[in-house]
């Protein structure tokens, strides 16, 4: 399912790189640990680079560029355990643009003078754990969701609510409006910035997405792009352990000469190559019908490959590699974190059971 990046898309790619390479992220999500305020804010980075408006119109000042590109920076992010707040705010900005929501709102957006999340209950939440009780061009929204990405710190929060009748309601409000309390949470991997997120008689503006755009497009984006971040920190873990059974010397030999050494290395390898060619095949996908089905297999894909990886890892550095000291342990809480997200990497795998089963 591999395609050649267009000279855009690598450049993109490449400049990506660079610009997260600057700022010593691995080492502050260390730091993070013991202060979470020590963690930098990479928005401005995200700013500077034009991620900010990716999926946003040039009508409204952004870039217009679709879910390939997002993903190629979002496994960027992830090598190098960076968070820059996009895992929120490109999906909420997609549902925005796909509905055509006020340009004003679109092109702050764009610029990252606001940034946005996406509240969307999952099947962990409690039935009905947001209701949007339509009022013309406006949403009441009451209930509440745990845990949502990005939504500490963010300026507006895309809800995906239901009605009495179990429909869903797509709205948008700005987190400081009344009736919206967002309250910042302490996160396993330090680099995150979750948030519990409730509504009480919030008045929002109701959005309406074309017939062709499912509702549950945000979730499916998200889910997307944390399995891109999830593949970018296959590769920093495979990077780690391949230089480390290189220099490693055990019995008068590299321990990467052992077929036990490279046997884990390789199923890293496999694991993630197979993610990849997901991800790729979503990216294609995007606008399509069949960008759901693609999307949560690359996430439930990915989580694997990282479930595998992050542990692994930190058997190959040996005793080492258990220690508070060592970067290993870094990558396996953002494995763990990661799994749990945006639903959970169960939940992406119980939405490919679905839809193969609803199409056969």
């Amino acid at each position: 399912m591999y395609r050649a990046l267009t000279d855009e898309q690598s450049f993109l790619q490449q400049a990506a790189a660079e610009a997260l390479a600057r700022h010593k992220t691995v080492e502050a999500a260390r730091e993070a640990l013991d202060e979470p305020s020590a963690y930098p804010s990479l928005w401005p980075v995200a700013v500077e680079a034009g991620w900010t408006g990716l999926l946003i119109g040039e009508d409204a000042d952004g870039v217009g560029l679709g879910a390939y590109e997002a993903l190629l920076i979002l496994e960027a992010c992830g090598s190098r355990l960076a968070d820059a707040r996009l895992l929120g705010h490109l999906p909420a900005t997609a549902l925005l643009e796909a509905a055509g929501a006020d340009s004003g709102l679109r092109s702050a957006l764009a610029s990252g003078d606001r940034r946005a999340a996406l509240v969307c209950p999952s099947a962990g939440d409690r039935p009905g754990a947001v209701t949007a009780t339509v009022d013309g061009d406006a949403a009441v929204l009451d209930g509440g969701v745990t845990g949502v990405l990005d939504a500490d710190g963010a300026d507006v929060l895309v809800v995906l609510g239901r009605d009495a009748d179990g429909a869903a309601v797509l709205s948008v409000i700005d987190t400081g409006a009344d009736g919206v309390t967002v309250s910042g949470k302490a996160a396993y991997d330090s680099t995150r910035a979750l948030a519990d997120v409730a509504f009480s008689g919030a008045r929002a503006t109701a959005l309406t997405l074309p017939a062709d755009v499912p509702a549950t497009t945000g979730r499916d984006l998200q889910r997307a792009l944390l399995a891109a971040e999830s593949v970018g920190a296959v590769d920093g873990c495979l990077t780690m352990a391949t230089e480390y059974a290189k220099d490693r010397v055990a019995f008068g030999r590299p321990i990467g000469s052992y077929q036990a050494i490279k046997h884990k290395l390789v199923e890293m390898l496999r694991l993630s190559e197979g993610a990849r060619s997901l991800l790729v095949a979503s990216g294609n996908a995007w606008g399509d019908s069949d960008f759901g089905l693609l999307a949560n297999a690359a996430r439930t894909a990915a989580a694997d490959a990282l479930d595998y990886s992050a542990p692994e890892n930190i058997f190959i550095h040996g005793g080492v590699g258990a220690t508070w000291e060592h970067d290993a342990m870094l990558y396996y809480r953002r494995a763990e974190s990661s799994r749990r997200l945006a639903g959970g990497a169960d939940a992406a795998a119980a939405a490919v059971a679905d839809a193969l089963l609803a199409a056969a």
